[in-house]
């Protein structure tokens, strides 16, 4: 377990830094009046993933004595990635039933209203706890091996560039 203690710090930062940018997209009203901005604003959290994963990958270097490999750097986030998609189905509980409980109901008839779906049984069929839970493990997993293998060129370090 202490071997991963870096991994384990930075996946419950990044889940924490998920559920304050869930609170932040609320107030801004993309989860009610202003919907129709969610589908792009939501995106910005990528910015704030990537930093969150240079900085997990630099402490994990700095760990390993100033020098890391690209696959020592890789696997740091690969681990990061996992633990987030394990938690991933916390995260949007929390996410739909504490933080925005009204934000399905609010997508499905928007949706509706736009013609994203023909009916509010179609478009429930994609915004519901389950579609979302298993959405947030799957995207966690796919975007987190993409950063993890883009940060990890950036970082690492040999030792004559140490």
């Amino acid at each position: 377990m202490k071997k991963y203690a870096t991994e384990i710090k930075w996946a419950l930062i990044f889940c924490g830094a998920a559920l304050a940018w869930m609170v932040f997209e609320k107030a801004m009203g993309w989860h009610g009046p202003k919907i129709e901005k969610h589908p792009y604003m939501t995106n910005i959290f990528g910015l704030v993933a990537i930093v969150i994963y240079v900085l997990a990958l630099r402490e994990k270097r700095e760990k390993l004595g100033g020098q890391m490999t690209w696959k020592q750097g890789f696997m740091s986030g690969l681990i990061i990635s996992i633990i987030v998609a394990l938690l991933s189905p916390l995260t949007q509980w929390l996410t739909h039933a504490v933080i925005s409980p009204e934000y399905f109901s609010n997508a499905i008839a928007y949706s509706v209203e736009v013609g994203y779906h023909d009916s509010p049984e179609a478009a429930a069929e994609y915004f519901n706890l389950q579609s979302y839970m298993m959405q947030g493990g799957i995207g966690a997993i796919i975007m987190g091996v993409v950063t993890s293998a883009v940060v990890a060129i950036f970082l690492k370090r040999s030792p004559e560039t140490a």
